[in-house]
């Protein structure tokens, strides 16, 4: 590797598997001090194993203000700012319009919405001048998705956030800007099927959908997030990048 965030601190929430543990990884093997998040103790720990020294592990549902101070107090803790902000935490389910639930709509948008603007916002004390902060999109914010409205309408959020949040720090030259996956082999893409054989037919479609031909790599939306996080990216703000083998671009 050529150690691009070399004395770099990085957070990352949501990192405990699929693209988030993939991108703290290479955050961590470029040289950056790596803070990540998750829910459950368990697959904290052994993300944390997995991405190796220098990294440190918060347990946290970004939904909740107290756990996100929680996160910045661990950094605090250990380091006087942070260069790159990556709020990943989110996920979502199906239902069609006639079977959105009061409960759902809660979860999703607490944890895509409320969630994303509370890490950034919770972070600014700390986060350096030319700092980069980077949201988790998806193709999902310009496509609408049969029984996914209420995901795709937090990640249309999401986006319109970047656009608005790069003219509020301006003057901090802090850029904000979104990747949008396309279909990603992840356990929270692959979850979302009931059983073995819905699995098979969710990948089947979503492969018929890519003009790749296939799922997209966790990896792949790390190298966005490392493009992003680096100088090499310098003057990249306010953008939606895509990474969707062409899924969400005909």
């Amino acid at each position: 590797m050529t150690g691009r965030l070399t004395d770099k601190v990085a957070v990352v929430t949501g990192g405990t598997t699929g693209i988030g543990l993939s991108v703290a990884t290479r955050f961590a093997a470029e040289g950056a001090a790596v803070f990540v998040t998750g829910r459950r103790q368990a697959e904290l720990d052994g993300a944390i194993a997995a991405i190796g020294p220098g990294a440190v592990g918060v347990r946290a549902d970004m939904s909740v203000l107290a756990d996100i101070d929680r996160l910045y107090d661990a950094v605090r803790q250990r380091h006087a700012g942070i260069d790159v902000v990556v709020a990943n935490a989110g996920g979502g389910d199906f239902a069609p319009l006639g079977a959105v639930t009061e409960e759902q709509y809660e979860r999703t948008f607490g944890t895509n919405v409320k969630g994303t603007i509370f890490t950034v916002q919770k972070a600014l004390p700390l986060l350096v001048d030319g700092a980069s902060v980077i949201l988790t999109g998806s193709t999902t914010s310009i496509k609408g998705t049969p029984a996914f409205s209420v995901y795709g309408a937090t990640k249309a959020a999401v986006r319109n956030l970047a656009r608005s949040w790069m003219l509020d720090l301006k003057e901090r030259r802090i850029r904000v800007n979104v990747i949008s996956p396309g279909p990603v082999e992840t356990p929270g893409l692959l979850g979302l099927a009931a059983d073995a054989e819905q699995e098979r037919q969710l990948r089947t479609g979503l492969v018929a959908s890519v003009p790749l031909g296939r799922l997209g790599r966790p990896e792949e939306i790390a190298s966005m997030a490392l493009f992003l996080a680096s100088e090499e990216a310098s003057f990249v703000n306010g953008a939606e990048l895509f990474v969707d083998g062409g899924a969400a671009q005909f």
